[in-house]
């Protein structure tokens, strides 16, 4: 995993304090975490597919989500504020069967209350498959 330095103790506490969750149940792994950028793999097996056998939409959304929600709690005050989506969109482009698709996340707006995100998932040939929108609200913890 690729992380900034200054992130490396958030990032460690954030997984030591961790429960259980999607992340770990759809196989989410982070790659690449930066100030206001974020990137995370997911393979396209079983729990991640429709009854086509095609990557569920819901499923992309829940990548798109989670890198969002992470990319606003490294740049919060996890002592005083907590990050929540609240918000999302999501155009799904192009079906994906096997294989893995890899999400990155942009900050394009940083509020003090409001953080947006552009996340695109790409397959792993680097064919788009999904762009989406996320905001996400900073609240009092």
């Amino acid at each position: 995993m690729n992380i900034a330095p200054e992130l490396e103790d958030r990032w460690d506490r954030l997984k030591k304090n961790a429960q259980r969750g999607l992340m770990e149940c759809l196989g989410i792994s982070i790659t690449d975490l930066q100030h206001g950028y974020v990137k995370a793999s997911m393979p396209v097996d079983e729990p991640v597919k429709q009854p086509f056998g095609l990557l569920h939409g819901g499923a992309s959304v829940a990548l798109a989500e989670t890198v969002a929600s992470l990319g606003s709690a490294m740049l919060i005050d996890p002592g005083n504020e907590r990050a929540a989506g609240m918000e999302i969109n999501a155009n799904h482009l192009r079906p994906v069967r096997d294989g893995v698709v890899h999400a990155a996340a942009s900050l394009i707006h940083r509020g003090s209350r409001i953080h947006v995100w552009e996340i695109r998932i790409s397959d792993d040939r680097e064919r788009l498959v999904c762009i989406s929108r996320c905001t996400v609200a900073i609240t009092p913890a």
